[in-house]
């Protein structure tokens, strides 16, 4: 449910634009205020499934999550849906660590890899059934029923969840408040600055905003680094070389998938007149290759390095999303634009479970909330931070190419566009499209600095790489440390 709704806008957004008759910006923030509130909980609500149990965490984000999507469906202004947006990514940041956290604390290390290759499989079919699901309902019911067909899937999962998902044993923490408000505050300033800059002619206003993010950003990390009680982001899990190389990774993978999906869904649309289901089926060949190919990668993760396998996936998502830029014009052949969004799903295969598996596997129990929260956070920055720089960008390519980001030049958005325009529209798309494939050669070289990870019965005190080493002394040593 949580990665259908961010892919599912992706569909929907010329609709969203229609029908409210906003700008750009505007219908970009209805994905960025889901992602900000998805991400900047992340920390604390793994802290919190670690305290009061996983599955309590779970089922209260479930429900929360469930209510927001009806408040998103039934929302009469783009206002008022960017505000249920937001309630709708704190239930998600409420659910997300603590579905790691069970994959964790429950496999051996041994093992993790293929519980987490089923868990990128989730992720592939995700990608497939949220386009076309958006597709298929706003053609056919409206926009709206892209939220309130939430509500049945989030009666049934809370249901299953329930009966299936085991009452986990809890650890007793702090909270660290001040983290909290710098972590948040920071965020949102660096991000309404980016997503704004174009609409305020990136004045020095916006620019003291970017700044004082940034500062407020550092000043997070220094608390963190001074705290000595139990801070909210322990700096110390970042001493495991796999833990931190995974984390820069998944920020660029987070950065990029969000960023990507925006520029295409207008391109398919806008330039080649495709409905929304016309443009959501561009993305099965993507979404059935990596929904495929997830499980059996996952089982390559427990016995090969994660190098050879992380790092080619990267290296091939960078150059299908180049090559889907090359080939992103008005009047190519669709089969053309199948064949790198074909390699997309190769490429994703390759890069979820690997990375998941390898930022946890050194993990010890009582930490799995703690590192699976900075896991999906790092990730959640990432595409928070995608969604503002893809808009902006968006806006300065179309300004480029001679089409106004506001107002007229936009309202075509919502519909195919006039043949005089559609070759500077789609340059604008194909251009944009570049971002995403530039930032991920910033996760090709984090995952070439993997290293070969401990396997459970090799682990030592002082093994290099394992901080967290999986003994009783060195548990309460943690538990010390804070």
């Amino acid at each position: 449910m949580i990665l259908v709704d961010t892919t599912i806008v992706a569909v929907a957004n010329p609709a969203i634009l229609e029908a409210f008759s906003a700008d750009i910006n505007s219908v970009v923030w209805v994905t960025s205020a889901y992602l900000l509130a998805y991400a900047v909980p992340l920390l604390i609500t793994g802290r919190l499934g670690d305290r009061y149990g996983p599955k309590k965490l779970y089922l209260t984000g479930l429900a929360l999550f469930t209510v927001a999507s009806l408040w998103c469906g039934l929302s009469g202004s783009i206002e008022m849906l960017i505000l249920a947006r937001v309630f709708q990514g704190f239930g998600a940041a409420m659910m997300t660590p603590q579905t790691m956290a069970v994959i964790t604390r429950t496999f051996p290390p041994d093992k993790r890899g293929t519980a987490m290759g089923l868990w990128g499989a989730t992720a592939g079919v995700a990608t497939l059934v949220g386009p076309l699901a958006g597709g298929i309902l706003v053609d056919g019911l409206g926009w709206e029923w892209i939220f309130i067909v939430n509500v049945p899937v989030g009666v049934i999962a809370f249901l299953a969840a329930m009966r299936y998902v085991p009452a986990l044993e809890t650890h007793p923490h702090k909270f660290d408040i001040l983290g909290v408000v710098l972590s948040a505050a920071g965020m949102f300033l660096l991000v309404f600055g980016l997503q704004e800059g174009n609409t305020y002619d990136w004045s020095l206003r916006i620019w003291l905003m970017i700044g004082s993010g940034l500062v407020l950003l550092a000043l997070f990390v220094w608390n963190q680094s001074r705290n000595k009680d139990e801070p909210l982001l322990p700096l110390v899990l970042f001493r495991d070389r796999n833990f931190s190389m995974a984390n820069i990774a998944i920020t660029s993978m987070g950065f990029s998938i969000t960023s990507m999906m925006l520029p295409l869904m207008f391109y398919a649309q806008s330039v080649r007149g495709l409905s929304p289901t016309g443009s959501a089926l561009l993305m099965v060949p993507m979404a059935v290759l990596s929904g495929v190919l997830a499980p059996f990668v996952g089982k390559l993760v427990d016995r090969t390095h994660p190098r050879y396998i992380a790092a080619p996936g990267f290296l091939m998502l960078a150059v299908s999303l180049a090559w889907l830029a090359l080939v992103m014009t008005p009047h190519v052949a669709i089969w053309e634009l199948l064949l790198p969004i074909s390699l997309m799903g190769i490429a994703n295969a390759f890069i979820w479970s690997p990375l998941a598996a390898t930022a946890t596997r050194n993990l010890p129990p009582h930490q799995a909330g703690a590192g699976s929260g900075i896991y999906n956070t790092t990730r959640q920055v990432g595409a928070v931070l995608g969604s503002a720089a893809i808009g902006a960008l968006i806006t300065a390519r179309l300004s480029a190419n001679g089409l106004s980001g506001e107002g007229g030049g936009m309202e075509g958005m919502s519909g195919e566009i006039p043949e005089f325009v559609r070759d500077g529209f789609s340059s604008a798309m194909a251009q944009s499209t570049l971002l995403p494939a530039a930032v991920l050669a910033i996760g090709f070289v984090a995952s070439l600095c993997f290293t070969r990870p401990i396997r459970a019965d090799a682990q030592r005190p002082g093994s290099p790489g394992d901080l967290p080493a999986r003994t009783p002394a060195s548990d309460t040593h943690d538990r010390t440390r804070g």
